[in-house]
This record gives C-alpha cells, structure tokens and sequence, in this order.
C-alpha cells in the first residue's frame, strides 16, 4: 500500500529534495544554502530527516527561518533506510530528489538530473561519482568490488550504487519499501518495480566536518540484503521455485540412498550406524523441510498481494487505436 501523506492544502511542489542526517550540526546549514542556490527559480521543498542526532543537528535545522524547509525529526536513530524512508513519506512534490547531509554530493547537479528524468521519460536518474573524493582503501575499493558483484548477480547494469544522489518519480519512491539497510539497493528495488532507469555522472567533494558513518562493517550487511535483493528479484512471486525445487532435489536423493541401503539390507548386510544412512535420512527430512516451507511462503505471498489488491505486475502504459 502506498504511504501517501495529505497534502497541507497547498499546491504540491515540483520537486521535493529529502535529505537524511545523523549528527550534521556542522553541515546542514551550508548545504541548505546550497540548495536554495542550486534551485534558484525552481518550484521545490526541503526535507530533512534528522535521525536520531545526539548533537545540535536538530536544533539548528529548527531554528533556520526557510519557508521551503520542513523537518522531521524521529525519536531514535533508525538507519539510513527508515530515515529515508520517512523523509519519502513526508515528501509532497511530484520528484524526489534524494542526497547526504555530509556536503559531498552537489545541489548544483539535482536540475540537470530532473531534467533528463522529465525529457527522457526516466523513472529514476541516478548519479555516479566519476571523481570520487574518498580513501582508496576503505572506501573505493570495497565500493568498487560491491558495485562488481552487484551488476553481475542482479543484472542492473549501473557503475556506482552507492552515491546517494539520486532523482526518482514521487510514485515510484513511495512504492520502494525501504526496510532494513535496502537503501543500497534502490536501484535494484526500483527495478523491480519496473522502472525505466538511467545514469550520469555528478560531482563529489570530499567531507570537511563530522565523521564519516560508512565503514569496513556494511560489507556483511551489503552481502546479506544481495542475497535478499536476489530473492526479489527471482522468486518474490513464486517462492516455490526456490524452496520445492530444492526441497524435491533433496527429498529424491535421500530417497534414493535409503533405496540403495535397503537392497544391501535385503542382501544381508549390516546398514546400521553407517554415516550413508544417517545422510539419506537427513536429505529425506530436509527435503520435506523445505516443501513445507514453499508451501507456506507461496500461501504468505498470495497473501501478501491479495489481501491488498496488489498485482504481481506493474503496467507502464496502454494503448487503444482507433
């Protein structure tokens, strides 16, 4: 179901920026007014995610007197994802435009971004820092072996995942289920969804306040949410594919080994304690497990989109001649 916030009553914006920070108390300032310079001319708000911040990142945000600034502060720090996700939601403009609060992606690209998402028909515009100012180390090359294993095991061909500048059709935002750490993946999720997507370079600086919140430790949480990404991608809408195909392949092999230890034991010799039974019995077992773990996934999927009128389809247009 789409989280569609009501309007104040007052005419929806063009575009609508979403910003999400966590302790910024130095940044947010500057890059509100990078913004309004960017978007000189523009119909446009500002939303601000604060996420939790421990320093004056919120106080500050309260205190700037900008009529397109609104501000959402959450009660506790929930992760890029959730916080981004409440930004979407409380955004009203027809485009999102989404970007870090740490200076480092540049307004000034937002324009050019909409405009090719509007000229070319694109759902979502996405940036690829091309001159990227991070350590080599820690942060572009685990970024670029990422970006690798990403294209190859989902297919959606794009150079950098990880920029966060992006620009996105309010529809297709709203419809993104951002749970977890899956705002990684939202060009993957977008996909998905059936979205026209493309990619253009954008300028990058390097951070000059606060403290970086990336580190060596999202690796394991980027390898976890592929593999869920993967799932999405090929089975979301028939889990029995995955779960009942392993689960025949495990139940026929187990059953073919008790099969082969049966004749021996007709045969007369002594089955009992080799570890070949002990193997065909936990195959028979697992495979079992795992049909009756189709079955029930398959029921919750249905579920899923039938208690809610979903369809497991996304139509992009129809057309009707005359």
């Amino acid at each position: 179901m789409r989280r569609f916030l009501k309007s104040n009553g007052m005419n929806s914006p063009k575009l609508s920026v979403v910003v999400c920070v966590l302790n910024e108390e130095d940044n947010v300032k500057p890059q509100i007014e990078r913004i309004d310079a960017a978007l000189q001319g523009m119909d446009y708000e500002i939303v601000y995610v604060d996420d939790g911040s421990t320093d004056r990142t919120l106080e500050i945000l309260k205190s700037l007197p900008n009529p397109r600034l609104r501000v959402v502060a959450l009660k506790k720090n929930y992760g890029q994802s959730l916080a981004l996700m409440a930004g979407i939601d409380h955004a009203q403009g027809e485009y999102v435009a989404t970007m870090d609060g740490d200076l480092q992606n540049d307004p000034s690209d937002i324009a050019n971004m909409l405009r090719i998402a509007e000229e070319g028909g694109y759902d979502m515009v996405a940036g690829n820092r091309a001159n990227r100012k991070d350590g080599m180390v820690l942060r572009k090359i685990p970024s670029r072996i990422a970006n690798y294993i990403i294209r190859r095991s989902t297919g959606v061909y794009l150079k950098d995942y990880g920029c966060a500048l992006k620009v996105l059709k309010a529809d297709l935002a709203k419809d993104l289920g951002l749970y977890g750490e899956l705002h990684r993946f939202i060009p993957v999720l977008a996909h998905l969804e059936g979205a026209k997507l493309t990619q253009v370079d954008v300028q990058h600086h390097a951070r000059q306040f606060g403290q970086s919140k990336y580190g060596l430790s999202r690796t394991f949480k980027v390898v976890s949410d592929l593999l869920l990404m993967l799932f999405f991608k090929k089975y979301l809408q028939k889990p029995m594919h995955l779960f009942g195909n392993t689960g025949v392949m495990l139940f026929v092999a187990g059953l073919l080994i008790n099969a082969y230890l049966l004749v021996l034991k007709i045969l007369g010799q002594d089955i009992w304690g080799r570890p070949l039974l002990i193997l065909g019995m936990l195959l028979l077992l697992g495979g079992i497990q795992f049909i009756t773990i189709g079955i029930v996934v398959e029921i919750q999927m249905r579920t899923y989109f039938e208690s809610q009128q979903k369809r497991p389809y996304k139509v992009r247009s129809v057309s009707q001649y005359s």
